[in-house]
This record gives structure tokens, sequence and C-alpha cells, in this order.
């Protein structure tokens, strides 16, 4: 055989090996217990022979109960973790979870009553390590048998039938259902925002929650996200309830949380909603004691995107930032591993700050929208990585950023 069609067989084989792979059912259901405070849960494999082990992170003792495999074989290496050895053919892992997590503030940001729950997939599934044989493609379902009375669930993955969710994170081999999940009595909104992306607001029906009031708030606002942030989202859920649940937002890769008490916009022109749907599309983590980056964008963003689309005039804009700089007057650091209020407030200024230095140094060819996109393609963010794409960006040292502030 001629030299060239061998390099380009072998580029091909090289290039696509999933083609050839093995597609294996992972199926997780789901049955709540109201009367017990805890959900059952069955996870089924079409064939535990492509599987040599999943070794799972069971964090808080006690939390994960009851353990059975059912083909293969379970090991409690100790009260944190577990390894489940499947074995060939049907395979299959029972154990229950204990649903209500309580912070220190008191608020839950996971809760089961007679009628409803709400909590994150990553509860239900505990992180894993997975290890399986190569050649191998797990096709992951997630399906919820609910009690007596409830009447649906949603979650931020595409339904493919009743009660029923595809899971696929191409960020992860083993595919787990992430995200924020309520079922029971629940009411739901649902619309088309932006070109790609089905929004359902869904919540307990009593718990105060203006479906139609974020309904209407993120249409609005929608194109001015798109237009930043690159991520299309074929789905976004938010869920949201009442006391005693906790009093702000909580995001994921695909939903978000908000209190039901919490207003769209806040009395200092802030955004509480538009700040957890930034983490969602934007997906930046920080390291090296750098929250202020991901906290501080996900807040100048909430007031920029709202300036953007109408919603702050020239002079409310001005107000909201005068009111940043009165709260984060005494902040000498931004460095922290987790940012406060002060911090974030005093970030946000900063950042607006480089995106004005951006501009000017670029001649508007680039702003903080650029330095936010590249941002988003590293796993974890630096403050040392913020500086340096800024530089690359205005062609030389900033001002702004050689402060005080960042060392």
């Amino acid at each position: 055989m001629p030299l060239v069609p061998v390099v380009c067989l072998l580029l091909t084989l090289l290039c696509a090996p999933l083609a050839w792979a093995k597609n294996v059912d992972l199926d997780y259901r789901v049955r709540f217990l109201p009367q017990d405070g805890q959900a059952e849960v069955l996870i089924r494999l079409e064939d535990g022979g492509v599987v040599r082990r999943l070794t799972f992170d069971l964090g808080e003792e006690g939390r994960y109960q009851d353990f059975q495999a059912k083909g293969g074989a379970w090991e409690h290496e100790s009260p944190t973790r577990g390894i489940w050895t499947p074995a060939s053919g049907k395979a299959e892992l029972r154990y229950r979870v204990t649903i209500d997590s309580q912070r220190n503030s008191g608020r839950f940001d996971a809760r089961m009553t007679e009628d409803w729950v709400l909590l994150r997939g990553d509860d239900l599934i505990p992180p894993a390590h997975l290890d399986q044989k190569d050649g191998t493609r797990l096709i992951a379902r997630l399906s919820f048998d609910l009690p007596k009375g409830w009447k649906s669930v949603e979650t931020g993955w595409p339904r493919v039938g009743p009660n029923r969710f595809r899971i696929d994170n191409p960020e992860r081999l083993f595919d787990r259902p992430v995200g924020w999940i309520v079922a029971g009595r629940i009411g739901s909104r649902r619309t088309k925002i932006g070109e790609h992306t089905t929004l359902t607001v869904s919540a307990p029906i009593g718990e105060g929650m203006r479906r139609m009031d974020i309904t209407t708030f993120l249409t609005f606002v929608w194109p001015q996200v798109e237009a930043v942030f690159p991520r299309q989202l074929d789905k976004l859920l938010i869920v949201g309830a009442g006391d005693p649940m906790w009093r702000g937002g909580l995001s994921a890769s695909n939903s978000l949380f908000m209190h039901s008490d919490r207003p769209l916009v806040s009395e200092n022109g802030t955004s509480s909603l538009l700040h957890e749907v930034v983490h969602v599309v934007s997906r930046i983590r920080d390291t090296e004691r750098s929250d202020w980056i991901s906290e501080g964008l996900a807040e100048y963003y909430a007031i920029e995107l709202l300036r953007r689309s109408g919603g702050l005039s020239p002079d409310r804009h001005a107000k909201v930032l005068d009111r940043l700089r009165s709260w984060s007057k005494d902040v000498t650091s931004l460095r922290t591993e987790f940012s406060t209020g002060p911090v974030t407030a005093r970030a946000v200024l900063l950042l607006n700050d480089l995106d004005t230095e951006l501009r000017r140094r670029s001649d508007g060819q680039h702003s903080l929208d650029d330095l936010t996109r590249a941002l988003m393609r590293l796993e974890k963010v630096s403050t040392a990585d913020l500086v340096e794409i800024s530089e690359n960006l205005m062609g030389g040292p900033s001002r702004v950023l050689d402060t005080r502030l960042l060392r």
C-alpha cells in the first residue's frame, strides 16, 4: 500500500477512537422518601465488566448509608471513602442519602418536606473517580420515582421522558447529575431566551417565587449575556424557595438557586440573580487567594449587563459605583480565599478601571469582555494569570493592576 494512504489511515484511527467505543448504559434511579427525610439511590450498569472500580468521596460522615451491591462488591474503606467494584453483566449499587443540609447560619441549602424537595444532584451522587476499560463510553440517564401526590421534577439536564433526563457532561469522565433539582408540588415557567437557551423557572407552590418576573427580566437581559459570554447553554434552570432556605443565591454548572425573597435588582443597583447567572455562564474558578476575580467579575457584570440592557441610566450607574466606593473604603487587599462583600465591591471598582485602561491602551480594540473570555478558557485563574493576559491585551504594563491591593 502507498505511504500516503497508510498515514491517512493511521491518523483516522488515532483521531476517532470513540467511533469504536462500546456504549454501556449507566442509569441513576432516585426514589424520594419524605417520611424518612432521605432518598434511595440506585446506580445500575448494563455491563459492570467495563468498569474496574468507582471510588466515591462520601464527604460528611453518615450522610450516605446502607450500601448494597448486587453484581460486584462494595467496600467501605473509611467513613468518608467507599469503593464499588462491579462484576460482569448487570451490576447495581443501592444506598440511601440524607437530604436536609443545614449551614452554620441555620439556613438550608438542601431540604425536603412532605410536599417537595430542593437539592443538588451533587448530593445524591457523591464525587467519584472512575476507572474504566479503554474503548468504553457510559451513556448516563437519571430518572425519578416520585411519592404519591408529587406532580413533577425539574433538573438542569435535557428531559428524555417522563421524570427522566439525559446526563452528558463532556468535561467529566464520570457523568454525575450535578446541578439543582426540584421535585414535588411545584410550578414552572418556561420560555426561550436568546438564540439557543431554554429557561425554566421552578419552585414549590406557595413559596413566593416570582417566576414570571424572573422570566421577563432575563428575556430583556439575555442578549447582553450572550454577547459577553461565548458559552452556549441549551437549558438554564432557576429554582427557589423561601425561609428557612439560604437567603441568597447559589450557582451550579447548569442551574442556580435564588431565595424567593431576593429582589431582581436591589436598592443599591446590583442584582443577585445576574450575579449567579454570570457564575453559571462563565464558570471561572480561581486559585492562589484569587477569589476576588470570580466574585468581582460576577458582581461587575451583574451591574454592567443591567446597564447595557438599558436598566441603569448613566447617573444611576455612577451612583452604584459611588456606593461601592463607600462600602469598600477600608479594604487594603483583595487577596483572600473567600471574598467578602466589601472585598468584592472593591474588586468591581478595580475591574471597572481596568476596562477603561484596556479600551484606552488598545485604541478601543479590547475591553474587559476580551479578558473575561480569555479567563474562561483556563481551568483555574490566579491573579498572576489576570495580570499577564491584561498586559498582553494592552501591550505593556498596567497601571491599574500595579497596586498594593493585589500583593
